[in-house]
């Protein structure tokens, strides 16, 4: 079995990445973790202490780091130097379609001499979506962009009525949100040990996002 590590931003598609890799036969030895100076994820905008309560509820430790965007790829080379001493040969990503993102998974991956695990590259974006809620994950949207998003929408399940209301908007958005759209929390699934509940929240509009801040919740035992 090969280890590898899952770059993860909290979001479905990292998420439902790792979950196939998983899977597929390799061992996830570490979730990695990018945050900023302030100690929010990048992009999507939530508290790092929210993806250290995914980490717990999955059981798979996690490696977290500050960064710029200026230093995002130095460090990701970084972290996985030092993992690659610990046994593990290939990283996981969650990309999809944008042929820049691959173009540059696979360059990293060949300078570190890793493995690009991808199992959603060039699945159709619906179909992600569909088979991420059969699977029976859970997840909420944390983060829209305001001119395309109300703010109805921060707090939103993905299900079946999601998909229904964003095919709506196929022409202005990608499904996944791989532009940036949207983000999403994942708080359960069926490889969690654990469900995580959010407890209270407020919405806030800056620079043209607008943003769930998940103020308090808790990793709680899942009902048998």
């Amino acid at each position: 079995m090969s280890r590898v590590v899952a770059s993860w931003s909290g979001g479905k598609e990292s998420c439902f990445a790792c979950y196939k890799a998983i899977r597929e036969g390799f061992e996830v030895s570490h979730l990695l973790n990018f945050v900023s100076k302030d100690g929010r994820c990048m992009s999507h905008g939530i508290d790092s202490k929210l993806i250290i309560a995914q980490s717990q509820a999955i059981d798979i430790p996690i490696v977290q780091r500050k960064i710029t965007w200026d230093t995002y790829e130095q460090e990701f080379k970084t972290v996985i130097r030092e993992l690659k001493q610990m046994g593990v040969g290939g990283a996981v990503f969650g990309d999809i379609d944008i042929q820049e993102h691959k173009d540059w998974v696979d360059r990293i991956c060949n300078e570190l001499g890793i493995k690009p695990v991808m199992p959603l590259w060039g699945r159709e974006p619906e179909q992600i979506l569909t088979d991420f809620i059969d699977k029976g994950f859970e997840a909420i949207v944390v983060m829209v962009k305001a001119d395309l998003f109300g703010e109805e929408w921060l707090g939103r399940r993905v299900d079946e009525n999601f998909i229904s209301d964003l095919l709506k908007l196929k022409n202005k958005v990608h499904l996944c949100g791989e532009l940036g759209e949207y983000h999403t929390y994942v708080t359960d699934g069926p490889f969690f040990k654990r469900r995580i509940k959010i407890l209270d929240s407020s919405r806030i509009l800056k620079n043209g996002y607008r943003f769930l801040d998940i103020s308090k919740y808790k990793v709680s035992e899942k009902r048998s």
